[in-house]
């Protein structure tokens, strides 16, 4: 017969324990204040933890983020650069004018354009065709365009690079004069492929040109949300995936991936239409599986697809990516709810590692997952909020529900207190047989 453990084996297998439940219910009290504490800053504050992201995301790059980016995703060293660059913008814009941030906004005006440098140069446009009209596609242009108008904003009209400006004047008229001569309201980023989503982030770059220099795309910028509108995909009414690329005419059903991005720009385009898209489009594919946190769908409820390099695995037909940019776009709506929500959930399943100087998710696996969601967390409008355009429609009515949390919250408080039952249940035991044992006694007295 196997021994009893002795004494000492015991005291070390009670401690085993005991370090095992106060990490676990460690870990589930930490999931819970990530779950409740505030994640987004607005569209006015400072996301907290962004600036630890992008340190983290510089660091990456400067030890060769870039080309491992780009072996695992088409656009990775681009989108890494540019992500990068378009979220110093965001932090520079929201320092104030004058001393005080002047210092963060000069860090912030060196990074972006840093990062637009990066772009321009032989490896940022490595994979882009010189052949297309325009020069290196629509993809290309477009992002880069939106980023040296974003250089731009960073400075007031009489201190702006002179060189920088006649690049912006200059890329924005050759997209200008490429959306003029198509018959299509979608541009091609590579030879014979086309997708809605990229002309969408160049057509809000010439809008983005009007806002800082003489306006001059006006019409151009109204054709091509005519043309969207006769173009929509039949089955969601929303902005296609992929367009046939002389027409123009869908060839592939929206998906989250490309819409959660498109929702963020069109508000830069035309307010009232992106208003009704972007309620489309979150009531299409904004889901809550298992009736846990909010997430988005790469294609619509009721319908299935297959997953790609773009959106990732698709477990329960969610999109990681997909609801990554999602919060953008709810931000960028006014839709703060929703951007809270998703970023709570973030915080709670992202597994966040955060140190005095840096802060990264899935412990830093994929910098590029880090740079969507430092820029997803700072978006809000650029030219739908500025001083010379209509108001923006009001917020939509709110989609997440307050309690949505609460199922979450229990199943921690689950987990939390799970390690301590079978020492609880144990000390009940003990307990209720020294009560029996003391009624035994009371009942059967020892004769004396």
């Amino acid at each position: 017969m196997p021994k009893p453990p002795s004494t000492s084996a015991r005291q070390v297998l009670r401690w085993a324990r005991l370090v095992v439940a106060v990490l676990v219910s460690g870990c589930a009290l930490v999931g819970a204040v990530r779950l409740v504490a505030p994640a987004t800053g607005g569209t006015d504050g400072e996301p907290p933890g962004v600036r630890g992201q992008l340190a983290f995301i510089r660091e990456s790059l400067d030890n060769g983020a870039g080309d491992e980016a780009q072996q695992q995703f088409p656009e990775g060293h681009f989108f890494l650069h540019a992500l990068y660059g378009l979220t110093w913008v965001e932090l520079g814009l929201r320092e104030p004018a004058g001393e005080s941030g002047a210092e963060r906004r000069a860090e912030a005006l060196r990074e972006a354009r840093w990062a637009l440098g990066r772009l321009e140069s032989a490896a940022g446009r490595a994979a882009f065709s010189a052949e297309l009209t325009p020069s290196y596609g629509v993809f290309y242009r477009g992002w880069t365009n939106w980023l040296r108008g974003g250089v731009l904003s960073l400075r007031p009209e009489g201190e702006r690079d002179t060189a920088q400006v006649r690049r912006f004047a200059a890329d924005s008229a050759a997209l200008g004069a490429a959306f003029d001569d198509s018959d299509s309201p979608y541009l091609t980023a590579y030879p014979g492929q086309a997708w809605p989503v990229d002309s969408t982030v160049a057509v809000a770059s010439l809008r983005l040109h009007d806002t800082l220099l003489p306006a001059r795309f006006t019409g151009t910028v109204d054709r091509w949300v005519d043309g969207v509108r006769q173009r929509l995909d039949p089955r969601t009414r929303l902005l296609p995936h992929r367009v046939a690329p002389d027409t123009g005419e869908p060839v592939e059903v929206a998906r989250g991936t490309s819409q959660s991005i498109i929702q963020r720009f069109l508000v830069e385009i035309d307010p009232a239409f992106a208003a009704e898209q972007y309620v489309r489009f979150r009531d299409r594919y904004v889901v809550t599986p298992l009736g846990l946190g909010p997430t988005t769908r790469e294609y619509p409820e009721g319908m299935d697809g297959p997953a790609d390099v773009d959106s990732g695995p698709l477990p329960l037909g969610v999109s990681l990516s997909a609801t990554v940019v999602t919060l953008g776009a709810a931000q960028v709506h006014g839709d703060s709810s929703l951007a809270e929500g998703i970023a709570s959930y973030g915080e709670l399943l992202g597994l966040p590692v955060s140190t005095p100087w840096t802060k990264r998710y899935a412990f830093g696996l994929i910098p590029i997952g880090d740079a969507f969601v430092a820029w997803s967390k700072t978006a809000r409008p650029w030219v739908a909020a500025s001083p010379a355009t209509a108001p923006l429609p009001p917020p939509p009515p709110a989609h997440l529900s307050s309690w949505w949390r609460v199922p979450l919250l229990s199943i921690l408080l689950l987990v939390g207190t799970a390690p301590w039952l079978p020492a609880l249940l144990r000390r009940q035991r003990r307990r209720a047989r020294r009560l029996a044992s003391a009624l035994g006694e009371d009942r059967f007295p020892t004769a004396r």
